[in-house]
C-alpha cells in the first residue's frame, strides 16, 4: 500500500527533479466517468460548478482552410482531457459566421440534440466563446450543460493553480468571466422588500420586489474583484522589488516563453536542474519559476519558466496574469520555445508572439527554440530550418542540442557597459567574487599586491573597483 503523501518515505521511482512528487500529488485524486449528480433539468441549476464527464466538441468554421478548423477542434479535445473529460464526439460546421443566437446554426442544434441523447452525453464544450445569451439558448435547447473554450481555459487554470498569486489571478479572471453571464429568476429571488412594502403606508409606486438575489451576487463579485485586484497590485509591487534587485546587481534575465506543452518546464530543469513539475498536458505550469545559471566564462544569470499561451488565450486570463506575463517584457532574452513535433509549429509562434506583443515584449531579443526534435519527423525538421535558420533546434528529453542552446543564450546575453583594469588586494576576495557573478572576465593574474584584472562590469560594480584601477599594460613588440 503506497504511503500518504505526508509520509517521510518516499517510492525511490520517483525522479524529484522533474517535480514527480507533485505530479504523482495531480493525479491522486482522478475524475471517475458516469458518476453524475448534475439536476436533468439544468434550467434549476443557477450556479454550477464545473465538472466536465461525457463531453461532444462543437466548432465552427468561419476561415482559413479545413485542416486549421481540425486542429482548433484537435487543441480544444487537449485541453478537455487535461480537465478530465471523456470525449465523445467532435463536430464542425461551415458558416461564414457564428449564429449570434446559437452559435451553430438553429437546424444543426436539433440536430446535436439527438446527437447528445444518443451518446449520453452531459456536457457539449464549442470551441469559441460564447456570449451570455448564446449560452442561455444553447442549454435551454439541447438540455445539458453548454461551456465555452473560455470556461474550459479558465477550470484548467483553477486546477493547477498552486501558489497564492497564482490562486488569486485565477480567480480573479474566473470571476470576470462569470460577472457578465450571473443569471437568476427575478421577483422570486426577492432578498428585501423596497419603501414599506408590507404596510399600508408605502405609497403608490414605491414598494418595489426589492433586491435580488442576481443583484446581491452581481454585488458581491464586483466587491469580490476589487479586492483581488488589490491583493494582485501588492504582489505585482513584491515582484518588480525582486527585479529591481537583479537589475541593480546587473544579473541579465532570461524568459522561457512558448506555447502549452512546447516543453518549457522540461528546458529549465535541463539548463538548471530546477525540478519544476513536469507533465504532457496543457498548462501543467502556471506559477513562474526563476533559477540561477551560470554562463561559461562565469557570469550569474536566472532562468524564468512562464505560463504556457494557447490560440485565443482568454483576455481574462491576459489581464489577470499581466503582472506575472511582464516578467518576460522585463527580460533581457526571451527563449521562445516551440513544439516541434506539433502538427502546425508555425501557428503556435503566431500566437505566442501575439500575446507578448499584447504585454509589451515585443521588442524584447528572441531566441527561436525548436524542442522534441526526438519526436519530430525529418521532413517538418528540414521545412522549420529553412523557414527559422537562426533557430536552435533540441530535445529536453534526450538532451540533444543542449550544448548548443546554452551558448546561444550566453553569446545574446547582454555584456556589461564598463571596461575597467584594476589590481584587487587579497584581502578583498569579495569583489573578486562579485567580478566573477556579475561581470565579464576577460583576463586575471596573481602578482605580488593582488590579483590583476581586466575586466567588463556594471557601473554599479565598477563604482567599487575604482580605488584599485590601474593603466593598462600596453606589450611592445
Amino acid at each position: 500500500m503506497r504511503n500518504p503523501p505526508n509520509s517521510t518515505e518516499f517510492d525511490e521511482d520517483l525522479d524529484v527533479s522533474t517535480g514527480a512528487l507533485e505530479l504523482e500529488e495531480r493525479h491522486a485524486l482522478r475524475r471517475v466517468a458516469g458518476l453524475s449528480t448534475e439536476l436533468a433539468d439544468i434550467s434549476e441549476v443557477e450556479y454550477r460548478q464545473l465538472r466536465l464527464e461525457r463531453v461532444i466538441l462543437v466548432g465552427v468554421w468561419t476561415e482559413g482552410a479545413a485542416v486549421d478548423a481540425e486542429n482548433s477542434l484537435a487543441e480544444l479535445a487537449a485541453l478537455a482531457e487535461t480537465a478530465g473529460s471523456a470525449i465523445l464526439e467532435g463536430l464542425i460546421q461551415r458558416r461564414i459566421q457564428p449564429d449570434p443566437s446559437t452559435f451553430l446554426g438553429r437546424g444543426k442544434v436539433a440536430e446535436l440534440r439527438d446527437i447528445v441523447l444518443a451518446s449520453g452525453a452531459d456536457t457539449v464544450i464549442c470551441d469559441g466563446e460564447l456570449s451570455p445569451s448564446q449560452l442561455r439558448t444553447l442549454e435551454q435547447q439541447l438540455k445539458v450543460k453548454v461551456i465555452d473554450r473560455t470556461a474550459l481555459i479558465l477550470d484548467i487554470f483553477a486546477q493547477h493553480a498552486k501558489s497564492k498569486e497564482g490562486k488569486a489571478q485565477v480567480e480573479l479572471a474566473q470571476l470576470q468571466y462569470l460577472l457578465p453571464r450571473l443569471r437568476g429568476w427575478g421577483e422570486a429571488l426577492s432578498r428585501q422588500a423596497g419603501g414599506r412594502a408590507g404596510g399600508a403606508g408605502g405609497g403608490v409606486g414605491l414598494r418595489g420586489p426589492g433586491e435580488t438575489k442576481l443583484e446581491t451576487d452581481r454585488r458581491r463579485i464586483t466587491s469580490r474583484i476589487s479586492r483581488l485586484k488589490r491583493e494582485i497590485a501588492g504582489m505585482r509591487i513584491s515582484r518588480e522589488t525582486m527585479r529591481a534587485g537583479r537589475k541593480r546587481h546587473g544579473v541579465p534575465g532570461v524568459a522561457i516563453a512558448g506555447y502549452t506543452n512546447a516543453g518549457k518546464s522540461s528546458l529549465l530543469n535541463r539548463l538548471t536542474g530546477a525540478g519544476v513539475l513536469v507533465e504532457d498536458a496543457l498548462f501543467a505550469t502556471l506559477d513562474p519559476t526563476t533559477r540561477r545559471a551560470r554562463a561559461a566564462d562565469g557570469r550569474i544569470y536566472t532562468l524564468s519558466d512562464t505560463v504556457g499561451f494557447v490560440r485565443h488565450l482568454p483576455h481574462q486570463l491576459v489581464e489577470a496574469f499581466r503582472s506575472t506575463l511582464e516578467e518576460v517584457a522585463q527580460a533581457d532574452l526571451v527563449v521562445h520555445v516551440v513544439d516541434g513535433a506539433h502538427v502546425d509549429p508555425e501557428e503556435q509562434v503566431r500566437a505566442v508572439r501575439e500575446v507578448l506583443a499584447e504585454v509589451g515584449a515585443e521588442r524584447v531579443p528572441e531566441l527561436l527554440v525548436v524542442n522534441k526534435t526526438d519526436a519530430a519527423d525529418e521532413e517538418t525538421l528540414l521545412r522549420l530550418k529553412r523557414s527559422w535558420p537562426d533557430a536552435v533546434f533540441v530535445s529536453a528529453r534526450t538532451g540533444a542540442g543542449l550544448s548548443e542552446l546554452r551558448a546561444a543564450v550566453e553569446a545574446r546575453l547582454p555584456r556589461p557597459s564598463v571596461e575597467v583594469h584594476a589590481e584587487v588586494p587579497y584581502d578583498r576576495g569579495d569583489l573578486v567574487a562579485r567580478v566573477h557573478e556579475r561581470g565579464e572576465v576577460l583576463a586575471s593574474a596573481h602578482g605580488e599586491a593582488g590579483t590583476a584584472l581586466h575586466v567588463r562590469v556594471d557601473p554599479g560594480l565598477a563604482a567599487e573597483l575604482a580605488p584599485y584601477v590601474v593603466e593598462p599594460v600596453t606589450r611592445t613588440s
